[in-house]
């Protein structure tokens, strides 16, 4: 059964005054022009995918991104990935930046066994500038029975990556969860993929105008604020 991913692109104009009032754009003018996506986590034909008709909300459901450690699994269980290619386009002159975003999973772990959710966000005209969050997993105790998570990056403004200039960026973000175990009887399972948790992913984003001869760097925060649902 599938799991869903809802990747909301920012609606701000409406609750937030800052990114209102400022001589910022309109942060709804964001659109997603296409997507698609890649990874072990999400062979072809494993993934379905929904875009809102105004462009601005893609929903992902995955079937396959699990991932197992234990006896009877093999070293292919351990590590899955996914990574999510949107293109999208923006009003021209300015430039946009993933501050935060919140994710939400299961994992089931015996004591001995670790498990790892990476997230890396970079621009495809930008591959050498990334940004990237992790969270950590210890088995034993409440994760023996399994429990759902939430993953909350929380990306420092000095780390954030921008978009570049203009009116087209492609966002890549890479999810990766992998397990790892001490123990060789111990087992466990870390999942984005179940029956009755939605797998969300909230993106709160900064403006900056774009200055001559910008590719990433300085400019001034325009306004930061959360999308509709956002916290």
């Amino acid at each position: 059964m599938y799991s869903k991913l809802a990747l909301f692109l920012p609606l701000l104009a409406a609750a937030n005054p800052i990114a209102r009032d400022a001589a910022g754009p309109d942060p709804g003018l964001i659109t997603i022009v296409d997507s698609s996506y890649s990874g072990n986590g999400c062979p072809q034909g494993s993934v379905s995918t929904s875009t809102s008709v105004d462009k601005t909300v893609i929903t992902y459901g995955f079937d396959q991104f699990q991932t197992y450690i234990g006896p009877g699994t093999k070293a292919s269980d351990h590590s899955k990935n996914c990574q999510l290619h949107l293109n999208l386009k923006y009003p021209g002159g300015f430039q946009y930046a993933v501050v935060d975003a919140t994710y939400h999973g299961f994992a089931r772990l015996d004591s001995g066994v670790t498990g790892s959710f990476i997230t890396t966000y970079y621009f495809s005209q930008d591959a050498a500038k990334t940004s990237t969050t992790r969270t950590s997993f210890t088995g034993g105790g409440a994760l023996l029975n399994g429990q759902v998570y939430t993953k909350q990056d929380k990306v420092e403004t000095t780390a954030t990556i921008w978009s570049p200039c203009g009116t087209n960026g492609i966002l890549n973000i890479n999810n990766r969860v992998s397990l790892t175990s001490t123990n060789s009887n111990a087992a466990g399972e870390l999942s984005n993929d179940d029956a009755t948790v939605a797998f969300t992913q909230q993106l709160h984003v900064a403006w900056r105008a774009c200055t001559p001869g910008s590719t990433g760097n300085g400019g001034d925060t325009i306004g930061i604020g959360p999308i509709n649902g956002g916290e």
